[in-house]
């Protein structure tokens, strides 16, 4: 049996053996910039500062601009995108450059999943990695089409992808080929 599932009268367009998907977020390289500053102005004052009011408001100083850029910068760097896989054993989401933070869900653990045509950041408090307790989990890198799987405990998790409607697609008939028992490329 191959991974296509066909429709009433009609031959339905195969599905991937693995789907990806990507969607990214170019607004966060401007906030990144700004951290890339805040880490300039710290070493600005450490190395070359005209400071006259003491060492340790200097230190507060270059040790604060420097903390708050790099925590702007590596925590946009890393919601910059974000890349989606689904294969016939889980759904792996990675974020950023290096792939850091990263989530993998076993297709066992999913018992259904949903297109949403517009997940928008306000509603998860954000861009980043969220929690909510009544709405669950998420990764947002933007605002637009996402998934929402529901898992086996009650929970859900939601992430933003370009072209999320065939990667909805896709986890379906993996689950129903699970349910069926059928193997998968058997």
């Amino acid at each position: 049996m191959t991974d296509q599932p066909r429709t009433e009268g009609q031959a339905a367009e195969p599905l991937p053996e693995i789907w990806t998907g990507r969607a990214r977020n170019r607004i966060q390289w401007v906030l990144a910039a700004a951290g890339a500053g805040c880490m300039a102005l710290g070493i600005e004052l450490a190395v070359d500062s005209p400071w006259t009011s003491g060492v340790i408001a200097l230190l507060m100083s270059v040790i604060g601009c420097v903390a708050a850029g790099l925590l702007m910068l590596f925590g946009t760097l890393a919601f910059v995108h974000v890349a989606v896989t689904v294969d016939h054993e889980a759904l792996e989401v990675r974020c950023g450059h290096i792939g850091v933070p990263r989530r993998r869900i076993p297709l066992a653990s999913v018992v259904g999943a949903e297109f949403v045509p517009r997940v928008c950041p306000r509603q998860w408090g954000g861009w980043g990695y969220r929690w909510r307790p009544e709405k669950g989990t998420a990764v947002i890198v933007r605002r637009g089409e996402g998934i929402v799987l529901r898992l086996g405990d009650g929970r859900t998790f939601t992430v933003t992808v370009d072209d999320a409607e065939s990667a909805v697609r896709v986890i379906r008939h993996r689950l129903r080929l699970a349910a069926t028992g059928t193997a998968a490329g058997a």
